[in-house]
């Protein structure tokens, strides 16, 4: 509300509305998340396409490299790009354009195609295919005529979702665009707030609700397309056919491609002891790690991130655990409303709920009289708002699924509703609560959207210095602290997949 109370004044307005910025970035900003949209939908279709319609062997691993992008953060994707590009091409370096940032949002987009289709491709019954291949229909004339069309309303979906993400989008058009001078709204929002503070808070706010309507306009049509949709009947799935080699070797050569690299050149740049030094066995160095691990900044940043993410972590999976329960055990309705709200700050661009955030906190506390802007409550608060769906989501799921007779059991022999969440329902639900926690700290821990605007002196984290080491120029200390982050993050991934290993659908990589 207070953003819109921000925003609401004509002058300001005004002001915002005829500014050649404004319109630029907003230009800006439509084209390269459209862009982005079609690359996401065409990697993204044809990945889960090819998982989903053949068995292949390495299904997993090349599952885990589709999703990666969820897991790697914008900011480290796209300083990967930027030294893939500038080793391969000579000259100035290509990926600062409005063209090389639909790419990389293409790519850290995808995953969400690729979720919706083969969403949709479980869905499709065995009869529709086996009467296909009774009527000599052959597996491409099947591919083509039978399963992408009823694939067509989850990818028309899939790419709402991908639109929503990349008009909210502020690591790639950060370390893209602001060098390429190709801003977009969230870049403008950011620069704006960096250069003048909070006494420019009304445009940005009005600037925010830009992204608001365009994101807003993407989940309406997401929900329009799903609503439209010709349902299909369920029944047991098809059988996958093998996977011709061909097939085979095309995915595992464009996943190479695109995920792994791009990490490659990341970590030749770490090596490298210093920028247009060629990399060899001679020249490569690890003094770069050693300086990074040495800067009292960066390891106080690290302490915050660990701290920050953690205690997002835990204190959202606590939330989240009594709060399925009473959405789906108890069935309150208060809570069900509630279970649906909770996804709106995930939803809503990051730069939007960090700004709203500050208007909301920068004020003195009712009855405390104390502000927490400029502390790291701020970005807790702020993290918990984001991520608390990435823990609620799987709780729900299964607790969907859980037998509420043993509940009422419980209640009927008087069992406290204490007891009855701790000791009825929290065991069968520990490891999707699990696998929620971990996500978020992999989530949050290289954070840098929300982070950007409300990191203050001395609550630095991770994500804020890797785009402050690059926008400096020292490209080859955010490589550095980039791959200690990604090493952090999938160790933590391994350790996840070995835990929940048997348990469908707790990992997407599994599922």
């Amino acid at each position: 509300m207070r953003l819109f109370a921000r925003a609401a004044d004509a002058t300001v307005i005004a002001e915002a509305w005829d500014s050649r910025a404004t319109w630029r970035a907003l230009e800006n900003t439509l084209t390269a998340s459209a862009g982005s949209v079609v690359i996401s939908v065409v990697l993204g279709t044809a990945l889960a396409l090819a998982l989903g319609a053949f068995r292949m062997r390495g299904r997993v691993a090349m599952t885990f490299l589709a999703l990666s992008p969820l897991l790697i953060p914008s900011q480290i994707m796209a300083l990967a790009w930027i030294e893939l590009a500038g080793m391969l091409i000579p000259g100035p370096n290509p990926i600062y354009s409005g063209t090389g940032i639909a790419l990389l949002m293409g790519v850290e987009h995808m995953p969400l195609v690729f979720i919706a289709v083969r969403a949709a491709l479980k869905a499709i019954p065995a009869d529709l295919v086996e009467a296909a291949r009774i009527g000599g229909a052959s597996q491409g004339a099947i591919l083509r005529r039978v399963i992408l069309p009823l694939c067509f309303p989850a990818c028309g979906a899939g790419s709402a979702l991908a639109f929503a993400a990349a008009v909210g989008n502020f690591g790639v058009p950060a370390l893209l665009g602001i060098p390429g001078r190709f801003p977009m709204l969230t870049t403008l929002i950011y620069q704006r707030l960096n250069g003048f503070g909070p006494s420019i808070l009304g445009q940005v706010a009005v600037l925010a609700l830009l992204l608001v309507a365009l994101a807003g306009a993407a989940l309406a049509l997401r929900a329009l397309t799903l609503r439209l949709a010709v349902p299909v009947p369920q029944g047991r799935a098809f059988d996958r056919p093998p996977a011709p080699r061909k097939v085979t070797m095309a995915v595992w050569a464009g996943l190479v491609l695109l995920m792994v690299t791009p990490m490659l050149a990341l970590l030749g740049t770490a090596l490298a002891p210093a920028l247009g030094v060629k990399l060899s066995l001679d020249t490569a160095s690890l003094s770069n790690f050693a300086q990074v691990a040495a800067s009292p900044t960066i390891r106080r940043a690290f302490v915050n991130s660990l701290l920050l993410s953690v205690a997002a972590a835990v204190i959202s999976t606590a939330i989240a655990l009594p709060f399925a329960w009473l959405a789906q055990v108890a069935r309150s309705r208060a809570m069900r409303l509630l279970d649906w709200l909770a996804d709106a700050p995930f939803v809503v661009p990051g730069t939007v709920l960090a700004l709203a955030v500050i208007l909301t906190f920068l004020p003195p506390l009712p009855i405390l009289g104390v502000s927490v802007y400029g502390t790291p409550a701020i970005l807790l608060l702020a993290y918990l708002a984001r991520f608390l769906p990435l823990a609620l989501r799987p709780l729900s799921a299964a607790a969907a699924s859980t037998d509420p007779a043993l509940d009422e059991a419980a209640r009927i022999f008087g069992a406290p509703v204490r007891a009855r969440i701790a000791r009825i329902f929290a065991p069968p639900v520990a490891a999707p609560a699990l696998a929620g926690a971990v996500l978020i700290f992999m989530t949050a821990f290289n954070e840098l959207t929300l982070s950007a605007l409300l990191w203050s002196s001395g609550n630095e984290t991770l994500g804020v210095m890797i785009f402050s080491l690059q926008y400096e120029g020292n490209s080859t200390g955010a490589a550095a602290l980039s791959v200690l982050s990604l090493l952090l993050v999938a160790g933590l991934a391994l350790v996840l997949d070995r835990a929940c290993r048997g348990r469908e659908g707790v990992l997407p990589w599994r599922d």
